[in-house]
């Protein structure tokens, strides 16, 4: 199948859960099910394969299968889709059971295609009815999904059309899974990965940034050519998040590839023998913005060492994301991290000390900022506020100097999100390549300047695109706001301590 058939396709069959689910939800039933066609269609193909090559019977290769490594993943008769289409009553029950067997037979699969309960039941009504269940399996059942009918990347850019059509109505809560393609693409060609290097993330929602580096690799940068492979590393805190990344990694078939499920900051999952954090080639994140939840105890305390440029502030942990990455680079290690604008820039220009800004001090003091790039506005799903992405270099090329781009104005307008054009993904790379000033998009400063303008690492400061500074974003000021109140109480408890050390106050 072409692309666009396959897209179309697939969307008509996920549009029929869109009635009874909420839309935040249903992406949920409706992955593992294509998920499932794929595979299944896949290991019937494998079954073939296998009968051919060993001049077996069908019945005899899948003997042989059951108690072999000849095929990735074993589908056991009831996951079977010549098994599943054949269901005339007990549908949802069916396929629950069907993909608990699945999981069963593959424990890389536990966890991912067993979590949701097709037969699920709310105020005494099936959350999901047997008409509408069938109609989605019929649909399905029209065209395979094998390998000979359907490549791993065109079914993989697929599975990736699904999750931005999901987010496109999902809200902010899209912003939990999804990272627009555009900036993902953007980061791994920043990046630009060679053979044999381990990329990880942190906080890889559906795997958007690992995938498009094994993209970018495979398919732009050595056009399929055999090279060492690149390693991937993810880790996820939502389980449904977790289970969607599992799928989209092998439905792009994905071989080098390990997810956890955890809270990065608090419980790292890779780890070495002596149980230091591991090292890697390349970082890749788009962590929560402003996240709260992490007390000063937490950071202060941390058994890996990972915050020693210091504590970020309570209402926002973008720097102790920075922390965690920095401290999981090796020597050599580079990073790409989109935050939200205030990251760079808050603290700066005003009266006493600021915590995100006394950290973004020490990374600017000791020269691992590389560059800044500035992104439009509305293209993420979790708010309509610019974001930034900071690339950090233990052993940066061009000493004493940071790159600011502001690409602010490189993006088409789209429902609902504005989209960055493949023209600016050049050009933001281009210029970071070639490591150039170019008036009213780039500029290159010393860290002498960046130190004269208090660490503002905005580059709207620097670069100028023929309108007005923006006021600052409500989510910003907001941050702002919190971090004084959280200074004002630190400091009246000091004051406090103090009248009452000298007599002056009872407790």
């Amino acid at each position: 199948m072409e692309i666009k058939e396959l897209e179309n396709w697939l969307w008509d069959i996920a549009s029929i859960l869109r009635g009874p689910i909420e839309a935040y939800n249903y992406k949920d039933y409706i992955l593992p099910l294509i998920f499932l066609k794929r595979i299944s269609d896949v290991f019937e193909d494998e079954v073939k394969r296998v009968a051919v090559e060993l001049n077996e019977s069908k019945e005899k290769a899948l003997e042989i299968i059951k108690t072999s490594k000849l095929v990735r993943f074993y589908v056991p008769e009831v996951a079977r889709w010549e098994n599943i289409r054949k269901q005339s009553r007990n549908l949802g029950e069916y396929l629950t059971s069907a993909l608990r067997e699945l999981a069963r037979e593959n424990p890389e699969l536990e966890g991912v295609v067993d979590r949701v309960d097709f037969n699920a039941v709310v105020s005494g009504q099936r959350l999901i009815d047997e008409d509408r269940l069938k109609e989605v399996i019929n649909k399905l059942s029209q065209k395979r999904l094998g390998l000979e009918d359907v490549e791993p990347d065109i079914m993989g850019r697929a599975y990736e059309y699904l999750l931005r059509k999901f987010a496109d109505g999902s809200g902010q809560s899209a912003g939990e899974f999804y990272t627009p393609k555009e900036v993902a693409i953007t980061i791994a060609k920043l990046l630009d990965p060679e053979p044999g290097m381990k990329v990880y993330d942190p906080c890889c929602g559906s795997g958007g940034l690992l995938i498009k580096c094994h993209l970018y690799f495979f398919k732009e940068k050595y056009k399929h050519t055999k090279v060492p492979p690149l390693h991937f590393y993810g880790q996820e805190i939502n389980p449904t998040t977790y289970a969607i990344a599992k799928m989209n990694i092998i439905i792009h078939d994905i071989q080098n590839a390990y997810v956890e499920l955890g809270d990065t900051l608090k419980y790292p999952a890779f780890k070495e023998k002596d149980g230091s954090l591991m090292k890697f080639d390349l970082v890749v994140a788009n962590p929560p913005w402003n996240q709260k939840g992490y007390t000063e105890e937490f950071y202060r305390f941390d058994p890996y060492r990972r915050f020693e440029f210091g504590v970020p502030p309570k209402e926002s942990a973008d720097w102790g994301w920075l922390q965690h990455m920095y401290a999981s680079l090796k020597d050599k290690g580079r990073m790409a991290v989109v935050l939200d604008t205030g990251s760079v820039s808050r603290g700066s220009g005003n009266a006493g000390s600021d915590r995100e800004k006394e950290i973004r001090k020490k990374f600017v003091d000791r020269d691992l900022i590389s560059a800044v790039i500035l992104l439009p506005e509305n293209l993420f799903y979790n708010t309509t506020a610019p974001g930034v992405i900071i690339v950090i270099d233990k052993d940066k090329k061009h000493k004493n100097e940071i790159l600011l781009i502001n690409a602010s104005q490189l993006y088409e307008k789209e429902r609902p999100k504005n989209r960055l054009t493949e023209e600016g993904i050049e050009k933001i790379v281009k210029v970071y390549r070639e490591w150039k000033e170019e008036e009213g998009f780039s500029k290159i400063i010393t860290k002498e300047i960046a130190q004269m303008n208090d660490y503002n690492l905005s580059p709207s400061r620097y670069v100028a695109v023929g309108e007005e500074e923006k006021v600052m974003d409500l989510e910003e000021a907001v941050v702002e706001l919190l971090e004084a109140e959280e200074e004002r109480k630190e400091t009246e408890e000091k004051l406090k301590h103090i009248l009452f050390s000298l007599g002056l106050i009872r407790e």
